[in-house]
C-alpha cells in the first residue's frame, strides 16, 4: 500500500509541475540557471581541478560516458558535487575529484558550466515507444511523461521547490546508464526517489529508446 501512495503521490506531484512551473517569477531565467556562483571564478576552477579532462573546458565532453554539462542547472550541478562529496552519489572519479572542494568552489564551478550554451542533440533518434513514453508516460505502470519535469525539449525546469536538470542533447551512452543505474538503484540521489520509482517499471527495450531519443532532442 505504501508503494502505491508512493507512485500516485509522484504522478500527481508530475503533473502539477507544469503548472508551477509557469507560474510568475520575476527572477529572469539566465539568472535562474546560472546561480549565485561566480562563473568568472568558475572557469578557473574548472582548470586548475582538471574538470576540463572528462567534461570539456566548455561543458561539452568529448567522450560518451563523461555527461554535458554546459547549459545544465547551476543548482543541479552542485548538488550533484556535494552528493559525490558526501559519497551520497558514488562514482570512481567523481567521489576523488569533489572530494577537497568548497562550497563557493562548488557554486562557482556549476554557475561556469550552467552559463554556457545548453547542449543540443542532432534532431535524430526518435521513435515511437519513446514519444509515447517521453510525451504520455504510462499511467497504467504509474510512468509520469517525462516532458512533465524535464520539458518539451528535455531543456529542464525549474519550479518553487524544485530543479528539474536538463537531458535533451546529453550522450545517449551517458542516458542509458544513468538509466539503468536508477532502476537497479545503483543510483538513489533523486529527490524522494522519484527516478528510481519511474525507471522501476523501464524494460531494456525503453531504456535504450528513451536514451537515443533524449540525445537527440
Amino acid at each position: 500500500m505504501s508503494h502505491y501512495r508512493a507512485r500516485l503521490g509522484l504522478l500527481l506531484a508530475c503533473l502539477l509541475i507544469s503548472s508551477f512551473a509557469s507560474a510568475e517569477d520575476t527572477t529572469p531565467a539566465d539568472e535562474l540557471r546560472i546561480g549565485i556562483g561566480d562563473p568568472v571564478s568558475g572557469k578557473k576552477k574548472v582548470q586548475s581541478e582538471n574538470c576540463q579532462e572528462c567534461h570539456g573546458l566548455n561543458g561539452i565532453s568529448s567522450s560518451p560516458t563523461f555527461p554535458k554539462l554546459a547549459g545544465q542547472y547551476a543548482e543541479y550541478i552542485e548538488k550533484q558535487l556535494r552528493d559525490f562529496q558526501s559519497g551520497k552519489r558514488q562514482h570512481p572519479i567523481m567521489n576523488v575529484m569533489a572530494e577537497s572542494l568548497s562550497e563557493d568552489d562548488r557554486m562557482d564551478i556549476a554557475s561556469y558550466f550552467a552559463g554556457n550554451p545548453a547542449m543540443q542533440g542532432d534532431g535524430t533518434g526518435g521513435s515511437q515507444i519513446a514519444l509515447d513514453i517521453f510525451t504520455r508516460g504510462d499511467m497504467a505502470r504509474g510512468i509520469p511523461p517525462c516532458q512533465s519535469c524535464h520539458g518539451e525539449t528535455g531543456k529542464g525546469k525549474t519550479t518553487p521547490t524544485d530543479t528539474h536538470p536538463v537531458i535533451g542533447g546529453q550522450h545517449r551512452n551517458y542516458l542509458r546508464e544513468q538509466l539503468r543505474n536508477w532502476r537497479s538503484g545503483a543510483r538513489n540521489n533523486s529527490p524522494n526517489d522519484v527516478m528510481n520509482i519511474v525507471a522501476k517499471f523501464l524494460s531494456d527495450e525503453e531504456i535504450e529508446a528513451l536514451s537515443q531519443y533524449i540525445s537527440g532532442l
